[in-house]
């Protein structure tokens, strides 16, 4: 039994860049560590969901059976998906999905915490000191 990892990707092959989002990314890569092969390219069908994107992604994940998923960025409810599911989540800057998966086997990577304070993409609401400012 081949262990297996997801890595998101910009295209269907070991040779195109690490896809930065995960719920939206153009592929899922499933790969065999130990051999570093390619075992399926599933192309995203949540890349143009209107919400849930994330979930939808993660869902399609877990019901592949891979122990880990490296990505350029992970939400945090697709980050609960994958960890509830005891899949660890690895994210970073990588020129491939090759070159991740070699950083992966080498053990260069640490998994990722999503701490309850972190946001999303930064379109929140917050109340800082913007032009609407009071001055009494």
């Amino acid at each position: 039994m081949p262990r297996k990892i997801c890595v998101t990707s910009t295209g269907p092959s070991l040779d195109h860049p690490v896809d930065p989002r995960f719920g939206r990314c153009a592929y899922f890569l499933i790969i065999d560590v130990d051999a570093i092969q390619l075992l399926e390219a599933i192309q995203n069908p949540a890349v143009a969901a209107p919400g849930g994107a994330g979930i939808q992604s993660a869902q399609l994940v877990v019901d592949k059976g891979v122990e880990a998923v490296i990505t350029g960025n992970v939400g945090p409810n697709a980050y609960q998906v994958l960890s509830s599911a005891g899949i660890a989540v690895y994210v970073g800057n990588f020129k491939s999905v090759r070159e991740a998966v070699e950083a992966y086997r080498s053990g260069k990577l640490q998994p990722t915490s999503f701490s309850p304070w972190q946001r999303g993409m930064g379109f929140g609401r917050g109340m800082g000191l913007g032009r609407y400012r009071y001055f009494y």
